[in-house]
């Protein structure tokens, strides 16, 4: 019997290679599609190391239409999960343009494409950042929706209506949008892991790279926010557990078990953990001392933001399994393999 195939857009980056693995560890084949804007070919090997797996991997721009085509026309498959979109919040305010043009065209190209060509399931990464500065936590999916604080925040909004109307005209497709809190953490085998270019604009890998003695020293920004100990909270998840919700959601749509065509499930551990907390637990794991200082606030942050997971661990199946000391250690372990550091 033939292996049911699944394509991913953007399987080369951070979130996306985790999840190759995983649904390669789940029976499936995967193809890659790729720009490597903001990833690296290599990624792809080091999955091939871990699963043994062949991997076709293409490289082509999904916003490139004609290009993208041909990865249609050459391979079968019923799923495709769409992760190829720019992702730093900073960035998006200088450059909205970009982010609008890159992260709104691949997606309508993507769903243009699978409606012509019959491919019924996809996966859309999401983001808690669709909830804004919530009025209350944890947030559920019926939490409303605010307006976004970013250009970046803005497309994931605007993405998740574009699917929500295409699937009320497209009745023979389904989407599940996973609302992703803050994905941290690298495979245990250490060949996989975020791997930012240039200076890291998300939190764990400017601490790896400041405990690599990369950077100087980390930047916490604030210690007046209105929480325990004044800096912003947020929803740490394992990347290794975030890749296994798309694995459930592939699940759910390839078993018939959806229960609408467009579907969305909030994947977070339902833990709110401080920024500074999490400072501190990275260097108690890992027996180091962080240079750290206190910063002010940067603008765009959020207060605090955690999930109430409940509907994805019933309905989806899916719940986050490892540790916030586990998801530290392999990060620290990554950055080392990185480094050549013993």
């Amino acid at each position: 019997m033939k292996k049911e195939c699944v394509l991913v857009c953007g399987g080369a980056g951070y979130i996306g290679s985790h999840t190759c693995v995983e649904l390669i560890q789940a029976g499936y084949d995967v193809v890659v599609v790729d720009n490597f804007s903001n990833s690296e070919p290599s990624a792809i090997d080091h999955v091939r190391r871990i699963t043994g797996a062949e991997i076709p991997l293409i490289e082509a721009d999904c916003c490139d239409r004609e290009a993208f085509r041909k990865v249609f026309e050459k391979y079968e498959f019923n799923s495709a999960i769409h992760f190829a979109a720019s992702k730093a919040v900073g960035e998006s305010v200088q450059k909205p343009m970009l982010y609008y043009r890159n992260n709104l065209t691949s997606l309508m190209n993507l769903i243009d494409l699978m409606h012509e060509f019959n491919r019924p399931n996809l996966v859309f990464s999401s983001s808690c950042t669709v909830y804004g500065e919530p009025k209350k936590q944890p947030v559920t999916e019926q939490t409303p929706r605010q307006e976004a604080t970013s250009p970046y925040g803005n497309t994931k909004k605007i993405s998740e209506d574009i699917l929500r109307d295409a699937m009320k005209a497209y009745t023979d497709m389904k989407t599940i949008a996973l609302r992703y809190f803050n994905p941290i953490g690298a495979h245990p085998s250490a060949l996989i892991g975020e791997l930012p270019r240039g200076v890291p604009q998300n939190l764990v890998p400017y601490v790896t790279q400041t405990a690599a003695g990369i950077r100087e020293c980390l930047s916490i920004f604030g210690d007046d926010y209105p929480t325990p100990d004044g800096s912003c909270i947020r929803d740490y998840i394992d990347v290794v557990d975030l890749a296994k919700a798309h694995v459930a959601a592939i699940n759910r749509m390839t078993q018939g078990k959806s229960e609408a065509n467009f579907e969305v499930f909030n994947i977070g551990t339902g833990r709110g953990v401080s920024v500074l907390e999490l400072a501190n637990k990275f260097q108690q794991v890992n027996h180091l001392k962080l240079n750290y200082k206190i910063a002010p606030r940067r603008e765009g942050d959020i207060i605090a933001i955690w999930a109430d997971p409940t509907r994805a661990n019933t309905v989806l199946g899916w719940k986050a399994e490892r540790t916030l000391d586990e998801t530290l250690e392999s990060a620290w372990n990554w950055e080392k393999h990185l480094r050549g550091i013993e």
